[in-house]
């Protein structure tokens, strides 16, 4: 691994870092008080971390939630042909979702100033053309329905507030932020609140400061282990990323002896309602482990990096675009290799899906935030050199989300709602999955939730896709016992229909399955 770029008239000294699994002791050194780096090379390597992000998430595409519970094996091939951008753009370009919500802030940021306040990121994110999912979605009907951040991201009010939304979303905070990882946390705090709470919330936290320390730094196992700290060491997202550090120590050569390890230990969702009790897990926990899989295995080698994050699977478009984009940073624009950029020269002047902003504005605007929050946080602009304030990373908060809950049954229920009178089941949480179809694109159905014959909530179920609620109802944190479910629809129409699939079920503690 190379040595780690910093200034020798600011290199101070050197930390003893303590492994994460022996005890074991490095030397290691610290980041300095500041850090110099001339307006072209910061340039290159914001540039970097977009062209790195964006060619990560082409690569993995094909493979996005194909490969569950499973890596992709080597046998698998995943292609890289002539135009392959290009055709994604023109063919599919809801794929770089990952990428246009991250210009959904940056522009935001440019149009108000780097200290745009949360309910104007908040609106303009929630009034987008695009179609969101997860804890985008809830929070997006959240705040279209009067419930701002940081309520729109927190668990009571988005059953995904542990999803990895805002991890794949957070570059910008990063990119914005060189050398001041708290920057980024602030950054963070802003805008991922919208959407996530916890574990969720410190994905993107995590990669945030990743990619602010990459403009310090080229040493990857350093990168990794100083941004840590901006997590709490007693979350769930802490001691996974913790462990992931510790069997690379363990495990050096060996990639898939690490993502088992993960997936022994740290593959249970308990939040997402579609990720419980199946496969399928958008949990930022474990898709994070497979970002930071990718980049301590990759060993600075931009397709080892890109092509391990993606095999790990799960959100393998997501994951090695994150992976990407944060190598890019260290490496820069100028030394990602040709066989990657020569596809992306393609598309660096077309606008993102539902955006007016190509890559070539996006580096102009990111450039031009760095400089300002440089400067904002202490550091000097002089002629062709900026002198950045770095900063030593703050542990952020603490957060838990769903915590003493337990899923313990999922119950398929498939019928529409004048087709069952009530239902009962035993527990603390309750989440409906289904949806509201109607011929009138407009129609917003209002139901009434009854628990115990007590109102609990009277919602508003829009049709349209694009605004739908993510689940049609929930319930967590409900008095353990006996409980009766009944509903109440309020302006029905032979038009539409509300759809029940299936009913989640949590307790306050797991449920033990002895077979003699």
């Amino acid at each position: 691994m190379r040595k780690i770029i910093l200034s020798l008239t600011v290199l101070v000294g050197v930390l003893t870092f303590v492994s994460c699994n022996q005890g074991a002791s490095k030397k290691k050194a610290t980041l300095p008080a500041e850090f110099t780096i001339t307006k072209e090379r910061l340039m290159d390597k914001i540039k970097g971390g977009w062209a790195g992000q964006t060619i990560g998430c082409t690569y993995g595409g094909p493979t996005e939630f194909r490969y569950n519970g499973t890596m992709i094996q080597d046998y698998v091939p995943i292609k890289w042909p002539d135009g392959y951008i290009k055709w994604y753009f023109n063919e599919f370009p809801g794929l770089y979702d990952d990428v246009y919500m991250d210009l959904t802030f940056v522009e935001v940021f440019d149009r108000l100033g780097i200290d745009a306040p949360a309910d104007s990121l908040a609106m303009a994110f929630a009034n987008a053309e695009y179609v969101l999912w997860h804890a985008n979605q809830a929070a997006r009907y959240n705040i279209l329905n009067g419930i701002m951040p940081p309520e729109s991201g927190h668990w009571l009010n988005n059953p995904h507030a542990d999803d990895l939304d805002f991890q794949i979303e957070a570059d910008f905070a990063g990119l914005m932020s060189p050398g001041m990882v708290n920057a980024a946390s602030e950054f963070s705090d802003r805008v991922g609140h919208i959407m996530n709470y916890g574990d969720g919330w410190y994905g993107g936290v995590y990669v945030a400061a990743m990619y602010s320390l990459a403009f310090i730094s080229d040493d990857i196992e350093f990168i990794v282990t100083e941004a840590l700290k901006t997590i709490p060491p007693q979350s769930t997202y802490y001691k996974c990323m913790r462990d992931v550090i510790s069997w690379y120590k363990k495990y050096p050569n060996d990639w898939k002896a690490n993502w088992f390890e993960c997936e022994k230990k740290w593959s249970s969702d308990v939040g997402c309602p579609d990720g419980v009790f199946v496969p399928f897990n958008i949990d930022a926990v474990i898709n994070s482990a497979y970002i930071l899989i990718g980049l301590l295995y990759g060993e600075g080698d931009f397709y080892k990096t890109i092509d391990i994050a993606t095999r790990c699977g799960a959100d393998s478009d997501c994951n090695p675009a994150s992976a990407g984009g944060i190598l890019g940073t260290i490496l820069g624009y100028s030394n990602i290799p040709e066989y990657w950029m020569k596809n992306l020269r393609e598309v660096e002047d077309m606008d993102f899906a539902y955006t007016t902003i190509s890559l070539n504005r996006t580096y102009e605007m990111s450039f031009k935030q760095a400089l300002q929050v440089i400067e904002r946080h202490g550091g000097k602009i002089e002629g062709e050199n900026v002198t950045i304030a770095c900063q030593q990373p703050e542990t952020v908060r603490y957060e838990k989300a769903f915590e003493g809950l337990y899923p313990t049954e999922l119950k398929e229920i498939r019928k529409k709602i004048h087709e069952f009178d009530s239902f009962t089941f035993e527990g603390t949480g309750v989440v409906f999955k289904g949806n509201v179809s109607s011929k009138n694109s407009d129609y917003v159905a209002l139901v009434e939730m009854y628990i115990d014959g007590q109102l609990i909530e009277t919602a508003k179920l829009p049709a349209l896709y694009r605004v739908r609620r993510h689940e049609l109802f929930w319930k967590y944190l409900l008095p353990k016992g006996e409980h009766t479910v009944t509903f109440k629809w309020l302006n029905p129409t032979p038009e539409a229909s509300v759809n029940f699939r299936d009913v989640l079920i949590y307790s306050d503690a797991p449920i033990v399955n002895h077979h003699q």
